[in-house]
């Protein structure tokens, strides 16, 4: 568990810190973005090996914005959606409409936020890799809360380090495709280019990789053309409109099976009428009772090896902080349908029949 801080409550007046600069050495990142507050309340675990052991889902924040190109304030995201919830933070949370408690069938820990420095794009994503490298070693899932888009990056790396490149598929929910050579002021990782450095880094073969809820007016068709020769899915909101997002999310599951998954959710695949407080919103997009059900669809249909929740961006998201609720309760439903999949899966061993 985290240890107490130095000098304060669960401490000792003999490691007391010798002044401010002490203190805030000892403190770590701790607090930087907000009130170092875990998820709903869940127990909060060291960093490391050691803290994850035993553990099924890990909860990492990357607090880092600092390659967003419109508005910023994604580095206040993971506080705000730990926090956004008008129950207690006590892990108890049985859901409706399935019938289970994902903190009952599975062991969640939040292990606090990954130091990403603002300004060190590249020290950031190094230390973010490492710390989902260090969860998939310890047999868990990594849940990342964004944080710009461009955590993706690492998050996917660190766990094709311990997994192997082309091991898993990728299920990206945006509004944007991600898949810029550059950004707009030439630079290589950013959040609108990350999934393009996915794909050319071969961690997920385009036939893998699918997206859902494009919309808008960007990236022009010569970028959109090379995802398509890799064989990448899009499904773009005029699709979903005109097919339905059920039989949409059907063929796309259909299409990848029921094998390891990683799940992106953009918050902003969502219409900003609905989740304003975010980076680049685009009018448009689903409701959030549609990705509510569609992220829990994926949870329990497929076997998730890592999930993320980015580009909430507190700043914009009003006095009703309705942005940060929905994606709490993105990865509350994320969480839902991991639990009832493992309880499926028993039950199935056991000569039962899901519920």
């Amino acid at each position: 568990m985290t240890p107490p801080t130095p000098g304060g409550p669960g401490g000792t007046p003999d490691d007391a810190p010798r002044d401010y600069d002490d203190a805030v050495h000892r403190a770590g990142y701790r607090g930087v973005f907000g009130p170092a507050t875990s998820f709903l309340g869940l127990p909060r675990c060291d960093q490391g090996p050691t803290g994850y052991a035993g553990a099924d889902v890990v909860i990492l924040g990357a607090p880092f914005d600092g390659t967003t190109s419109h508005r910023p304030g994604a580095r206040f995201g993971p506080q705000a959606i730990r926090r956004a919830d008008y129950l207690p933070h006590v892990p108890y949370r049985p859901h409706l409409g399935l019938g289970i408690d994902p903190f009952g069938e599975l062991t969640v820990v939040d292990a606090g936020d990954v130091p990403t420095p603002p300004g060190e794009t590249e020290q950031a994503h190094a230390l973010l890799e490492r710390a989902v490298g260090d969860v998939v070693a310890a047999g868990a899932v990594p849940f990342t809360l964004g944080g710009d888009h461009s955590v993706a990056w690492p998050a996917m790396r660190g766990i094709a380090g311990r997994c192997g490149a082309g091991t898993f598929s990728v299920i990206h929910f945006d509004a944007h495709a991600d898949i810029g050579d550059t950004s707009d002021f030439g630079t290589k990782y950013g959040h609108g280019t990350v999934m393009r450095r996915v794909l050319e880094a071969g961690i997920v073969p385009g036939d893998r990789f699918v997206q859902i809820g494009l919309r808008g007016y960007w990236p022009g068709p010569r970028t959109l053309a090379w995802a398509s020769e890799l064989g990448v899915r899009s499904v773009t909101m005029h699709e979903l409109r005109s097919r339905g997002l059920d039989a949409c999310l059907a063929a796309v599951l259909a299409q990848l099976g029921d094998g390891p998954v990683y799940l992106t959710i953009d918050i902003d695949v969502v219409d900003p009428g609905m989740a304003p407080g975010t980076g680049t919103p685009e009018p448009g997009g689903l409701t959030s009772r549609e990705l509510l059900d569609a992220v829990r669809t994926c949870a329990q249909r497929t076997d998730l090896v890592g999930a993320e929740v980015v580009e909430v961006s507190p700043p914009y998201d009003g006095p009703g902080e309705i942005t940060a609720f929905l994606a709490n309760r993105v990865v509350l439903e994320v969480l839902s349908g991991m639990a009832w999949r493992r309880r499926a899966a028993s039950q199935a061993g056991n000569g039962g029949a899901p519920s």
